[in-house]
Formats: C-alpha cells, structure tokens, sequence
C-alpha cells in the first residue's frame, strides 16, 4: 500500500488522500459498495466498474462457505472468480458474531459457528480467517475481531475488546508468517463498544501495533444505538488513530452519516443500504431519498434526478417507468441500483472536490439544506459537525429533529 494525503480541510477533520494497491488507486474519502457472496446484487463485475467505483467489500465467512477456499485457490482469487479488476477488500468474519449469534459460540481459540446451510459446525480462528482471506487474496484484509452488538453493555463489551487485540496479534502472526505481507494489507479493528474507557484502551494497544498493520477500523457500531453516541465514539477514535493510516468506518451508508464522518476524519466507509434500498424501490437522491412505489410517480417522465450521470438518468427512464417495474421486474432493481451506488460516488467525490478546493464546511451546509430541506436537521448532526467547527444552523430558522432524524418518504396508504 502506498498512503499519501493530499489536502486537509482548514476546519473540519476531513481530508483527500491517495490510496495504491496492488490493483490501482482509489481516491479517499470514499464509499465500498459490498458485494458480499463476490457479487453487487443485481449488476456484473464490469457495469460496477463502469460506474467509477475502485473499491468493493466481499465477506470471508460466506466465501469460505461457499464456494469455499479449494474453488477459489484453483479461481486464483476472489479477483479472478468474480471478474472484478480494481481493489477489493474482504471482512474477516467477525460480524458473522453479531449477525449469526444463535449459530455461534465463543472462545478464546475462535468462534464456533454452524453453517446455516448444513447445521455443519465450523471453527473459525483469527488465523483461519487469514488464510481464507489469503486464499481470496483481497487487497485489504481484516483481523478477525470478538464483535457484540452495540446495544451490549456490561462486561461482555470488556472480553470482547480485550480478545480482540489478542485476535490481532494472532492475526498479524499468521499474516507475518504467510509471506503476504507485502502484497495483502491488513487493517487493526477498534472495539470497545460505547465505552469510552475501553475504547481508549483498544486504541492504546492497537496503536503499539502500528509498523504491522496497515490501517485502521472502527467496529461494533451501526448497530442501533443512539446516534448522538455514535459520533461521539467516531471522533474519540479518528482524533487518535494515526494521521498516517487510513481510517474505515465500518457498516456506514446513509448519506449524512457519511458526511459527518469524513468531517470527523473518517476516510472509508461500507455498508449494504444502497443496494438493499434499491430493491425496496427507493432511489437516493441530493434532495432525500425518492420512494419510487408512491402513486404520485405514475405520471411523471422525469429521470430521478436530472444531474445525474449514471446510466439509468441519462437512458432517459423516467420515475414512472420505474414506479411501474420497481420491486415487480428484476430490471426496476438493477436501475435503481445503478443510480443509488452513484450517488454514493457523487456525494464522496463532491466531498473530495470540496476538501481539495477549502470549500468543505460550504458543502456541508449544503448538503443538508438541500437534503433535509425545511424539514429540519438530525440534531445529532447539528451537534457532530459544531464539534468540528462547522455550524449547519448558521443563523437559519430551521427546526432541529432529536434521534436519528432519516428522512423517508414511505406513506404505505399513498402506493398502488
């Protein structure tokens, strides 16, 4: 990996930087779509690619199950099985612990999984989970780390931090000893839950270990809890974590959270909502999110959004057409997919273009109004981006939601 950044904004935390791996660069801040089983829901490897995205996420404890490590090693890796050409990085599995719970038990050695296919018990160890994701042969690698929800508290939260950074030493042994040190890449993950304490303690031991990993991931968060703690345990990890490493911000995808976090110093970010929303017919626009099943969409010609230079606005299809096949014909989704994972690109790369020019806080406050309009703002993201130095008020009139403050247009009674 070859890190260099290439801006700072003058007020906030975020900043551009340049990321090369072993399958060219990709230009940070930026959003993986996740393709979890080696595959984006809906589109093939190369209409991804067409999309202006460098950078997906594939899950070791799915491809280990299927296909498995032997179709993949005789594949030559996960780039070759798929066909996908640009950089890739895979989980380790460790949020498998949080998803799969009722499948799984812990111990020191690893995590005891039964396949959900099969019923068949599989161990997966931090270094199992190296030699899966060497076998995948992506270009960012996960240690496997002792996830719990973030909704635990008590001394669970405590065990899970603490063996998560034996895990790490584990994993960094194995990924040492393999040889692939300088062809893979692998990230430390941050636990602690909501903690602060632990969190600080996690960062402290993960820090130590810098020369061996690459870079870094804040984990065990986006799992319901409230969002005012999120940010806070976001900027509590970025303000530490090395100016020098990239910083991934792991299961993030709604517009405004990802935009708070680059502001907090966040750099990379996943999550399946834009793929999976697609399917519900729900198309992410600079505006707010467009349900596309509402009846008002019948009648109307219009692309989604006029602006956007994905193919699905630019073919012409109109809402209508989509209101007419979305969640009926398999199409629908692949249209709204398209345009939501450009979206995503769009609202990174103007944030890049922002940070770049130091025009950033503007960005931000323009973002919001044109995203949340005379709605009002998510007061957790009034407060997130005040503690940077950027106040979205700024004087306006504008009401302030409490919670998470998403901005949906479902009206179940106004479909057809």
């Amino acid at each position: 990996m070859q890190f260099e950044v290439l801006a700072k904004c003058h007020t906030t935390r975020a900043r551009v930087s340049r990321m090369k791996l072993a399958h060219g660069v990709t230009m940070l801040p930026t959003f993986m779509p996740v393709a979890t089983q080696a595959a984006i829901k809906g589109l093939t490897p190369q209409q991804v690619e067409s999309l202006g995205v460098t950078l997906i996420l594939n899950n070791t404890y799915h491809l280990n199950l299927r296909p498995g490590i032997k179709v993949l090693d005789e594949a030559g890796g996960a780039h070759k099985f798929q066909g996908w050409n640009r950089n890739l990085l895979t989980d380790s599995g460790g949020f498998q612990l949080v998803s799969l719970s009722k499948f799984t038990t812990i111990t020191e050695e690893g995590a005891l999984f039964a396949s959900p296919f099969t019923g068949e018990p599989t161990m997966l160890t931090p270094e199992e989970s190296i030699s899966i994701q060497h076998s995948i042969g992506a270009d960012i690698i996960m240690q496997l780390d002792d996830v719990v929800s973030s909704l635990t508290v008590g001394p669970r939260v405590g065990e899970a931090m603490e063996r998560s950074i034996r895990w790490l030493d584990r994993c960094i042994e194995q990924h040492e000893r393999s040889g692939r040190k300088n062809i893979q890449n692998l990230f430390a993950i941050v636990q602690g839950g909501l903690d602060p304490v632990l969190r600080d303690q996690c960062l402290e031991q993960m820090i130590e270990r810098k020369d061996r990993v690459a870079g870094y991931a804040i984990g065990g968060l986006s799992g319901g809890e409230e969002k005012d703690i999120f940010w806070r345990v976001i900027k509590q990890c970025a303000d530490k974590l090395p100016m020098d490493r990239p910083r991934y911000s792991m299961g993030i995808g709604f517009a405004e959270d990802l935009l708070v976090c680059v502001a907090l110093g966040v750099d990379m970010a996943d999550c399946v909502f834009p793929t999976r929303t697609a399917r519900f017919g729900v198309a992410l626009t600079f505006n707010g999110p467009l349900n596309l099943r509402l009846a008002k969409h019948t009648k109307s010609f219009d692309p989604i959004d006029k602006d956007c230079p994905c193919p699905t606005c630019t073919s012409g299809t109109s809402r209508a057409m989509l209101h007419h096949i979305v969640t009926i014909e398999t199409a629908g989704a692949h249209a709204v997919t398209q345009h939501n994972l450009v979206f995503q690109a769009r609202v990174m790369g103007r944030a890049r273009d922002a940070i770049m020019e130091g025009t950033f806080p503007d960005y931000l406050r323009t973002f919001f109004r044109d995203y949340f309009g005379d709605k009002g703002y998510p007061e957790w993201c009034v407060n997130a981006l005040r503690s940077v130095g950027v106040d979205l008020l700024d004087g306006r009139d504008v009401p302030i939601i409490p919670g998470s403050g998403a901005k949906w247009e479902y009206s179940e009674s106004d479909t057809v």
